[in-house]
């Protein structure tokens, strides 16, 4: 039995659009990038988040032959910057630093305009930043086992600093103090100059803080660090012992960036916005100019980014819900 004419006609009409559609699609995935790019920062101009993609992103526009704008879009959690890239064209041109902000967001807020795990593409991580217990020049606690003697031996009068509730920082100190298991007020304040003035002033006995802000003050010898919360030793200040090294063993806290994309971005604009990344932070003055910021440069695959923000994502969830912080 014959088909009726517009049968075949609406099935001609699929195979000749699916086939356009592919053609179309390989040759703008073969030409991208074919206009600018930018990268959506969630921080204002001139922190080290700012700097860090500022850095990368300009040997990256060397890489791809494009430019690279920066958008700065601070703001609570860094929630406008992930909803502006969660709903971008899938393009490949709007990208998103990424940090642990990203994930301790979607563990601290009641809901989100976007599903953290689920509307991004992980391109690369950019760099891994320390984060640092210090105290002032004349502390008399001058190592960290001293100062968890001091908590143990006296419960509720160790005061600890950091900026604001839920940030990384006050995250981190609320990880310190329930692997170190002891009882410690941690106070927090409106950012980093604010800690530091009460640090040397006396008003908190330490601190905990990202390395990079506070180097000057360490250099200085304004004020020590104890111990660092990675994994290993921090390049720009190898003396000091990690806090594992100190005695927590369970101890980890280390800040990170990295870059995404809306999570229907085609697969090979991906692997480009990876070649161009992981090129970029091979390069020596990259490398350099990350180090001065107290950064240490670091490409990753974007199935090795995507464990780490779902690792995180948990890590800091956890933190979140033992500190009994409120849902925003």
């Amino acid at each position: 039995m014959n088909k009726p004419l517009h049968t075949i006609f609406g099935a001609l009409l699929t195979v000749l659009t699916m086939s356009f559609s592919t053609t179309a699609f390989t040759q703008t995935a073969a030409a991208f990038p074919s206009k600018p790019l930018k990268i959506v920062v969630p921080f204002g101009a001139g922190g080290i988040a700012d700097l860090t993609a500022r850095t990368v992103g300009t040997k990256m526009a060397e890489i791809l032959g494009q430019p690279v704008v920066i958008e700065n879009k601070p703001g609570a959690g860094g929630i406008a910057a992930g909803d502006l890239v969660a709903k971008s064209d899938p393009d490949g041109t709007t990208m998103l630093l990424m940090s642990n902000g990203t994930a301790v967001t979607a563990s601290l807020f009641k809901s989100l305009p976007y599903d953290t795990a689920k509307d991004f593409a992980t391109v690369s991580t950019l760099g891994f930043f320390d984060i640092a217990l210090v105290t002032k020049a004349d502390s008399p606690y001058k190592t960290m086992t001293e100062l968890l003697a001091f908590a143990k031996a006296n419960p509720g009068k160790l005061n600890i600093g950091t900026i604001n509730i839920g940030s990384t920082q006050n995250l981190a100190a609320e990880l310190f103090k329930s692997t170190a298991d002891i009882n410690a007020q941690i106070v927090p304040f409106n950012g980093t100059p604010a800690v530091i003035t009460a640090l040397r002033g006396g008003q908190i006995d330490a601190a905990v803080e990202i390395l990079g802000p506070v180097k000057t003050q360490i250099d200085a010898k304004a004020i020590n660090a104890l111990a660092v919360f990675g994994l290993k030793r921090s390049v720009s200040l190898p003396n000091v012992p990690t806090a594992r090294e100190s005695g927590l063993s369970n101890m980890n806290a280390a800040s990170w960036n990295a870059l995404a994309v809306s999570a229907k971005t085609p697969k090979d604009i991906i692997a480009k916005l990876h070649d161009a990344a992981e090129k970029a932070l091979a390069s020596p003055d990259v490398k350099k100019r990350l180090a001065d910021l107290g950064v240490e440069a670091g490409a990753s695959s974007p199935e090795v980014l995507g464990e780490l923000l779902k690792a995180e994502i948990k890590r800091w969830g956890d933190v979140i819900a033992r500190a009994n912080i409120p849902k925003q």
